[in-house]
């Protein structure tokens, strides 16, 4: 299957629609919520997915990219799909005539996982866009209701040049009659969103207009919705931005009720409280762990930062909760990223940098990142494998120090990886 990323990014339904027609059209046997946006988009289906889940339903999900193991993309009520399932889905795509053009990597997943989702006869499916949403493979659906968490500019090369222009390619995943919810804050998006909804005859509920959340103390929240007012919330999940996202998500929760869904209240309270989404600013060993073989270890915080808008975001948790640390950070970005910007983010909060580079052909070479970092951070080396880099952070960052591995999420998922391999697995809420 990763072979198919020679066909490179090609956007358009055509392909997709020759598929799933040969599949029996997999997605019109079940509900859908589909969600697009420049971030957040994996911490709002993930936390909709477990709401759904525990209000009884049987749920798919569907994210990308994947960070250690690609059965983490197509997940059934909580548990990834097998091998097994993964193999019989791509022969059955395979078996399918050819169409106009070869499939591309992301076609076959989309794919893959509307069928396995169909297969496993599943209530709903929480699907993410991959890129933009108009023309993206998964704006095949017929979704219930659609949720555009934010915009920023991202894949110009692709989606446009200008917020709006961007705006308008993730709003094409507006249906007729059916109800948007966005996190969107630029006028500029908001017009676009608008006039896109009002043709379509679509609901439109705005974070900021519609409902609106005011924030308290250690990810404490209150909700003022559409037609719920929920207090003393809380929020899982680090960094103050996942609090506009449970707000997304608890807008949806209230379209859903509206639409005749049993969801308890209790449990939206729970699950925003508790759950958790891999490689978006989790902590992965608490500070001087002991872990056989390796030592002492600091504490790590693994966050994708993978565009500008994420990068900012990490650099202000950084800045609020790690400003008297020595924090050693490592990096690797993607060619396609405005890294100056990205590095001008992140590196005012660090103490020595690490340069790397995943192991992908969109990597941008570590040596294009270096004097830029030693503009700022004289301490900057680079080690080219994301592996040896993370081991070369825990070798040289006291126990009683921070180690911070951020730039994509191709970085992340290696890093993971490492850590697992050298039995740093523990997830950590509290130190």
């Amino acid at each position: 299957m990763f072979s198919l990323h020679r066909f490179g990014i090609k956007l358009g339904l055509d392909v997709i629609s020759h598929i799933l027609r040969h599949l029996g059209n997999p997605e019109k046997k079940f509900a859908c919520i589909h969600i697009a946006g420049t971030n957040g988009k994996g911490s709002i289906a993930s936390g909709l997915a477990q709401i759904l889940q525990t209000a009884g339903c049987r749920v798919g999900l569907y994210t990308s990219p994947h960070l250690i193991r690609f059965n983490e993309r197509i997940i059934v009520n909580g548990t990834e799909v097998t091998d097994e399932e993964i193999v019989n889905a791509y022969l059955a795509v395979k078996a399918i005539p050819k169409p106009d053009r070869d499939a591309t990597f992301f076609e076959y997943t989309t794919a893959m996982a509307l069928h396995l989702f169909a297969k496993a006869g599943v209530d709903w499916a929480i699907i993410e866009t991959g890129m933009g949403g108009r023309l993206d493979a998964t704006n095949i659906l017929r979704p219930e209701l659609c949720i555009i968490s934010n915009i920023s500019l991202e894949h110009r090369f692709y989606l446009g040049n200008t917020i709006a222009d961007i705006t308008g390619e993730k709003g094409g995943i507006i249906k007729p009659n059916t109800p948007v919810i966005t996190g969107v804050t630029q006028k500029s998006a908001i017009q676009v969103l608008e006039t896109l909804a009002a043709e379509k005859s679509a609901p439109l509920y705005r974070l900021g207009a519609n409902f609106k959340v005011r924030r308290g103390k250690n990810g404490c929240f209150s909700y003022s919705g559409i037609t719920h007012q929920w207090k003393n919330m809380k929020i899982g999940l680090p960094g103050a931005h996942q609090i506009d996202n449970a707000a997304l998500v608890l807008a949806a929760c209230e379209i859903l009720m509206q639409k005749g869904l049993s969801i308890n209240p209790d449990d939206i309270r729970h699950t925003l409280a508790t759950y958790s989404w891999p490689g978006r600013l989790e902590i992965i060993a608490a500070r001087c762990e002991k872990i056989p073989g390796v030592g002492a270890v600091p504490e790590i915080i693994i966050d994708g930062a993978h565009n500008l808008m994420a990068a900012r975001k990490l650099g202000r948790f950084l800045k609020q909760n790690y400003a008297e640390q020595k924090l050693t950070l490592v990096i690797g970005i993607l060619e396609d990223k405005p890294y100056i910007s990205i590095l001008q983010s992140l590196l005012p909060c660090c103490h020595r940098v690490i340069l790397t580079e995943p192991d992908i052909d969109r990597r941008l070479e570590a040596e294009a990142l270096l004097p830029h970092a030693r503009q700022v951070i004289e301490d900057t080396v680079i080690v080219k494998k994301v592996a040896d880099a993370v081991a070369t952070a825990i070798k040289t960052t006291p126990p009683d120090g921070v180690i911070c591995v951020a730039g994509s999420l191709y970085v992340v998922g290696e890093a993971m990886q490492s850590l697992k391999n050298m039995g740093i697995t523990r997830p950590v809420t509290e130190n």
